[in-house]
């Protein structure tokens, strides 16, 4: 069975998606939707694509099967939402929910997964550190029981706001375009926690259950003040963990540091760990029996081999797409899903478990570490996908 989809939102980001989705062979038809008409203009033309949409309202009243929501992160779960409730099966840029109060953000979990619940359709988070090649890696090997019992993971998501490569300030001036002002500067690290969360806790089948956290505050910070619309003053959080399957975890979001950019996890076992340092990965044994080195290619899985010749270039080589080489994985798993009536593997309620987290951790913060419960929706119906 082909699917038909329409990607919303064709700016830089939603634009790295277009040629996935065209080109995977389940998808028989690709319409386009942005409210910036020359941007959508432009993006019908650079691709080929006759079919486009001025409006969400106005894709939603299609015939499409399913809608790619690549916007700006604060529309993701109202229009997720809306998708859903207009009959279209929905995969939606990170974050799942977003906003500066964590309650409202605990409330959307609740509405995207009751949507679900009644509307018997499938959504999915492209959270790419399910899909990084360390995240593929660790889970052969925890499935191979190479981890024995999980002790401890170590996720982190740093990215300094004034970073030459990605300045967050630029991003969201460009974001809010001409409504931006100095009050919307900011935000919460820890309302953003799934590049840390996501690959470690898919490795293990686990998901939090409480945890306790501390936030730092740079008086000379021009970007995370009193005086915004979030009220944040903290650049940087961290969180100790406490997992269902009795491990510990510490995750780390940091917006201001002097380090090198980062988004992974390291995780150690009884019996093995995995170690990534920026990017420098390996696998240890215990008691100085070895340490294996390994690289991206070595640690990815094989896509289908249909969908690998469909996603290559001219030269036979496949295009992984950014992230890590994660967007074609997570194209390949929405549009599979899809076209098979089943659970995609970053489904509802496994994204609210690496987005809860977070929250809970800037409540934390915010009282100076108590320790707090992390709420959980459990599994999704008919797909367990913790362990414990």
């Amino acid at each position: 069975m082909s699917i038909s989809l329409g990607i919303v939102g064709v700016g830089q980001f939603g634009r790295g998606f277009i040629e996935l989705f065209q080109k995977h062979p389940l998808v028989s038809r690709v319409a386009l939707c942005d409210v910036q008409t020359e941007r959508l203009t432009a993006a019908a033309q650079q691709f080929g694509i006759a079919e486009t949409y001025s409006s969400l309202d106005e894709i939603c009243k299609s015939d499409l099967d399913a809608l790619a929501i690549i916007t700006q992160p604060w529309l993701h779960a109202p229009q997720v939402v809306q998708a859903l409730q207009t009959g279209k099966h929905v995969y939606s840029a990170v974050p799942m929910a977003y906003a500066e109060n964590g309650d409202e953000v605990l409330e959307w979990c609740d509405r995207i997964i009751e949507t679900c619940r009644t509307t018997g359709l499938h959504y999915m988070m492209g959270e790419t550190s399910y899909y990084r090649p360390e995240a593929m890696y660790c889970r052969k090997r925890a499935a191979a029981g190479a981890f024995g019992k999980f002790v401890h993971a170590d996720g982190a998501y740093l990215h300094d706001v004034e970073s030459p490569d990605c300045n967050l300030l630029d991003v969201w001036k460009a974001r809010w375009g001409k409504d931006w002002t100095p009050a919307k500067s900011g935000g919460v690290p820890m309302h953003y926690p799934t590049h840390s969360t996501g690959g470690f806790l898919s490795v293990m089948g686990a998901y939090v259950t409480e945890l306790s956290a501390f936030g730092f505050h740079d008086p000379d910070d021009k970007f995370h003040r009193a005086d915004t619309e979030s009220g944040n003053i903290y650049g940087d959080e961290i969180a100790l963990m406490r997992l269902s399957n009795g491990a510990m975890a510490t995750v780390k979001e940091f917006r201001r540091v002097g380090a090198w950019e980062y988004e992974g996890f390291s995780l150690m076992g009884t019996r093995g760990s995995f170690i990534d340092s920026f990017g420098h990965c390996c696998w240890q044994a215990p008691h100085h029996e070895g340490s294996i080195t390994l690289t991206a290619t070595e640690m990815r899985d094989l896509l289908p081999e249909e969908i690998a010749k469909a996603f290559s270039n001219a030269k036979g080589e496949t295009q992984y797409g950014g992230h890590g080489g994660s967007h074609a994985y997570l194209v390949h798993e929405f549009v599979d899903a899809v076209a098979h009536d089943r659970h995609p593997a970053i489904n509802a309620w496994t994204a609210t478990r690496y987005l809860a987290p977070g929250v809970i951790a800037h409540k934390s913060v915010l009282r100076g570490g108590e320790l707090l419960k992390v709420p959980d929706w459990g599994d999704a119906p008919g797909h367990k996908t913790s362990n414990t």
